[in-house]
């Protein structure tokens, strides 16, 4: 068994695929027609045959609910990682993103959480080697 999409719910599928591809730098890999919505996933540039992250529509009142929740706790809906996350907050920075809490180290990595301006808080994280 393999993970295959690991999702994200947002409020807006348009501005996520700008955001995630534009700001972030990942890469389209399917946008399928289905009624309102749309099955849309991206992919790490590095990784293209990779997990996919599903940009999933946050269109039912649990899913608000929960989106929400998160946020006002400032608990991330998912992470990322990365191998330079001094390198990466300053990329995002200077492209706009938000980060609600700057570079620490905790145990065996450095992370970080950003604004994905979709509804959701995003942790980088990078492991000590």
């Amino acid at each position: 068994m393999r993970m295959y999409i690991k999702s994200v719910m947002v409020d807006d599928q348009d501005k996520a695929l700008e955001f995630y591809t534009q700001t972030l730098g990942f890469q389209l890999k399917h946008d399928i027609p289905l009624g309102e919505f749309r099955w849309l996933t991206v992919v790490s540039p590095d990784e293209p045959d990779g997990v996919e992250l599903g940009l999933e529509p946050n269109h039912h009142s649990a899913a608000q609910s929960f989106q929400t929740a998160l946020m006002k706790d400032g608990i991330p809906y998912t992470a990322f990682s990365v191998e330079n996350i001094k390198a990466e907050v300053e990329r995002l920075t200077a492209a706009g993103v938000e980060f609600t809490q700057s570079p620490i180290k905790a145990g065996g990595a450095t992370m970080a959480i950003f604004n994905d301006t979709c509804g959701n808080l995003i942790q980088l994280i990078e492991l000590d080697t």
